[in-house]
Formats: C-alpha cells, sequence, structure tokens
C-alpha cells in the first residue's frame, strides 16, 4: 500500500562549505518549509535529515540527503521506501541554471538538464516522473564554469532578496500541494 504523504526533497550538498552555495537553493527551501511545519529536520538511516509534517492541509515528509548533489538519489529511493511513498507524490526542489535568478517554475518528468542531482535522482528511481520546483539560479557570468559557479555563494545583492524569494517558493511547494500542478503552475509562471 502507498502511503498518502508527499515526500519532498530540497537537493543540496552537506557541511558548512556549501552552506549558502546556488546548488543549496533546495535545501535552503527545504529549511523554509520546515519553518512552516515547526519542527526540526532529524537525521534517519536512509542518509537523510528528515521531518514529518504537514504542509498546505497535506501530510508530507521533508527531505534532505545528507550525500553529495550527484549522489542523491539513493538516500531519495531509501526514504520513498521506507515511507512506502510512490514516484507520483515525490516532490524533488532545485537550483536550475537555465531559469533566470529567482524564476520558479513547476513540472512533472522531463530531462535533467545536466543537473547531476536530478540525473542521480532519475537513475534510481528508475523514473523521470516526479514533480519538481525549479528555482532559477542563472548561467554564470563570461566564460565561468557553470560547476563552479554552481558551488559559489549568491552574490550580494542576490543575498538581499533570497528570503523574499525562498517564501515565495516554499508557497509553490504548498500550491502543488493543496491545489495540483496545473494550478500551481498557472499560479507561479510569470
Amino acid at each position: 500500500m502507498t502511503d498518502e504523504r508527499y515526500l519532498i526533497v530540497g537537493l543540496g550538498n552537506p557541511g558548512p562549505r556549501y552552506a549558502g552555495t546556488r546548488h543549496n537553493a533546495g535545501f535552503l527551501i527545504a529549511d523554509e518549509l520546515a519553518d512552516r511545519i515547526g519542527g526540526s529536520f532529524k537525521a534517519h538511516k536512509a542518509r537523510a535529515d528528515v521531518l514529518e509534517g504537514r504542509l498546505a492541509g497535506q501530510p508530507v515528509v521533508l527531505a534532505k540527503p545528507r550525500s553529495y548533489m550527484n549522489e542523491s538519489g539513493g538516500p531519495i529511493v531509501a526514504v520513498s521506501r521506507f515511507y512506502k511513498i510512490g514516484v507520483e507524490r515525490l516532490v524533488v526542489v532545485h537550483d536550475e541554471l537555465d531559469l533566470p535568478f529567482g524564476a520558479l517554475r513547476l513540472k512533472r518528468g522531463g530531462g535533467e538538464g545536466g543537473h547531476n542531482g536530478l540525473k542521480s535522482t532519475s537513475a534510481a528511481l528508475g523514473s523521470k516522473d516526479y514533480l519538481r520546483v525549479r528555482f532559477g539560479i542563472g548561467r554564470p557570468p563570461g566564460r565561468q564554469d557553470p560547476a563552479d559557479y554552481v558551488l559559489r555563494e549568491f552574490a550580494a545583492a542576490e543575498r538581499k532578496e533570497l528570503a523574499v524569494l525562498f517564501d515565495r517558493a516554499a508557497d509553490a511547494v504548498e500550491a502543488v500541494l493543496a491545489k495540483g500542478l496545473e494550478a500551481a503552475q498557472n499560479e507561479f509562471h510569470s
């Protein structure tokens, strides 16, 4: 029997070295959702930090893999199996190079666009058919290597906007849960 909960996973890299980097947008948005639940993440045997609660009236499990980004799939599958949550109720929140800074896009399925966390997730699940909340971090300036860019902290001007933008991204996650993907897309795609 499949659980009726949603599994919401924020993608990022563990540890203080990566805490404020662009690649950790998923973790930072998951932290905003944890604040809304009013709880704290706890270590889980599935190599993830998890928090159970309710968002938008729905029972949820929030998770942040304790693996590096390019190995996110293993912990995601382990958490989903432990809680018996199917891929149709999985929401992955992640940074997106191909969107302007702060832009949000919601979708189900599709390609990974070079995102190693999504590649690992899709490979481990054996499916690409999960929900995604994509938070735009923009393209690197000039000829900067994208791999280097995503591991850098947000610029000072960007940091001033992050609280509002992460709040809006958390609203988008809740809209997906409460209203469904299409209605949430209509609300958050500008």
